[in-house]
């Protein structure tokens, strides 16, 4: 169980990269499982986190291990964030493949339990997987996000992303359609 410095006035998540994670063999072995329960829970209940249906654990089990070994390559970066010893929320981001788009990565995923909405817990994973794009000289880092996920792109937004295009109604979900935003950091810039 992860030991924190308690202030019980805040109850700030705890960040951890992959191999902070990797150095808790009990956190690591519950972290799919984890991840699973945040993200079909969040998928039921109409989360845009590029499902329609909630994934099944062979799925994110599959998703994790293939973003687990980008990171061990140098072309990821995989962040969790814990409250009260829980797992309350992941993000990664995953370096280009294409030779001429390396020095760039996307900000594939960040998914917050509900439980823990509202609690900094998107920001914290959001500011750490900038810092860690900095740190490996990323130039560009890119996302994309479902137009009415407002509250992510207010957030993206604060932290300097910028909107660069919108696909209109481009994300079928059933019957309905979403624009399909698409922002950008420009790391290439001072902080």
């Amino acid at each position: 169980m992860i030991t924190q410095p308690r202030d019980e006035s805040r109850d700030e998540p705890v960040v951890l990269d992959a191999g902070e994670l990797a150095a808790d063999p009990q956190l690591e072995a519950r972290f799919a499982e984890s991840a699973h329960r945040i993200l079909a829970g969040l998928v039921a209940g109409g989360a845009a986190l590029g499902w329609v249906d909630p994934p099944s654990r062979d799925e994110v089990a599959e998703l994790l291990g293939g973003v687990v070994s980008a990171v061990r390559a140098g072309d990821a970066s995989l962040r969790t964030a814990y409250v009260d010893g829980a797992l309350a929320g992941f993000g990664y981001w995953r370096r280009y493949t294409r030779p001429t788009h390396r020095p760039h990565a996307d900000l594939e995923k960040l998914a917050v339990d509900g439980a823990a909405h509202g609690r900094g817990v998107g920001r914290a994973l959001t500011a750490a997987l900038i810092a860690d794009a900095r740190e490996r000289d990323i130039e560009v880092l890119t996302l994309d996000a479902r137009g009415d996920n407002t509250a992510a792109l207010r957030l993206y937004r604060s932290l300097g992303f910028t909107e660069y295009g919108r696909l209109p109604d481009f994300v079928a979900v059933g019957e309905a359609r979403y624009d399909k935003v698409f922002c950008m950091l420009d790391l290439r810039r001072p902080a």
